[in-house]
């Protein structure tokens, strides 16, 4: 395991701030994420709060930080959702969550009861997140039947033999979910990715993968946000957007068939929750591939 001297992910606060700001809100009986903010620290709840009562705070920078969680809540709704049917759907002795940053499903899915969970993270995001976890009032129980954490970064180290350390089993079913990370790594290291859990993926093993296609205004408004001192989308930009057709032959080329491909304004619109970050829910998409 290798370690690049960079900082935890501004990002995976930023996606669990959104999920937290939609629980109780967006798609009741659907979705719900109780954990995203016990994951949070107090200066990150704020921004949580005041999105979820209306109120939006006076200031630039604040306001900025304000609509970057109000937008993210629009997301992170049908984007959970349809991850969470696609695991519900297909479930497998073994779950490796790709970037996993601050996702909750070990600690929330009771559907994850007879699974056990890799978290795959670079090792500044992880060493974040286990801090978070240790600093709890009250212990948060785990509902995965195990949870482990494999440090890697994506870009110098050999995501399959550090999997294979971690008691990974290549010979059994795995469900690899990939959200959030694809758009900020380059092609060549997305194929490298694939190319590693192909050669990890059993008979009856899937790929449950959230990617962003080309967006004229979404890319705007990044670039806009990032103007306006929002540090996330100035220090993390996306390296790699694609198209469906794209996207189903680089999954093919390494010896997955997609079966499902859908946009969140789609989920969106299915689920009545808000659409007015139309242009990154229409670019954000999730698949679901088999490997053949």
């Amino acid at each position: 395991m290798s370690g690049s001297g960079r900082a935890a992910s501004r990002t995976a606060v930023l996606v669990c701030q959104g999920r937290a700001a939609a629980d109780g809100r967006f798609a009741v009986g659907r979705f719900a994420d109780p954990v995203a903010v016990r994951l949070l620290r107090a200066e990150e709840r704020g921004p949580v709060a005041e999105v979820r009562a209306g109120t939006p705070p006076e200031g630039l920078r604040a306001r900025t930080g304000y609509e970057s969680v109000r937008a993210c809540a629009e997301i992170m709704a049908p984007r959970t959702v349809a991850v969470d049917d696609a695991l519900r759907a297909r479930p497998a002795g073994q779950l490796v969550v790709l970037g996993a940053g601050l996702d909750s499903r070990a600690w929330r899915l009771a559907a994850l009861a007879g699974t056990d969970v890799w978290e795959v993270d670079h090792p500044a995001s992880q060493q974040d997140k286990r801090a978070r976890l240790a600093e709890q009032d009250a212990e948060l129980p785990v509902l995965a039947r195990s949870v482990r954490f494999v440090p890697v970064d994506f870009a110098l180290d050999d995501l399959g033999r550090e999997l294979a350390a971690a008691g990974h089993d290549a010979a059994a079913p795995t469900t690899w979910l990939w959200e959030g990370v694809v758009p900020y790594l380059t092609r060549d290291q997305v194929h490298g990715t694939l190319a590693a859990l192909a050669a990890r993926s059993a008979p009856g093993s899937t790929l449950v993968a959230n990617y962003q296609a080309p967006s004229a205004r979404a890319r705007v408004g990044r670039l806009l946000t990032g103007l306006l001192g929002d540090s996330i989308t100035a220090g993390e930009p996306w390296r790699s957007l694609w198209r469906s057709r794209q996207w189903a032959a680089a999954l093919a080329r390494h010896g997955f068939r997609t079966e499902s491909d859908q946009d969140l304004r789609t989920l969106a619109a299915d689920l009545d929750t808000p659409t007015a970050a139309a242009a990154s829910l229409r670019s954000g998409r999730v698949a679901v591939a088999v490997h053949a």
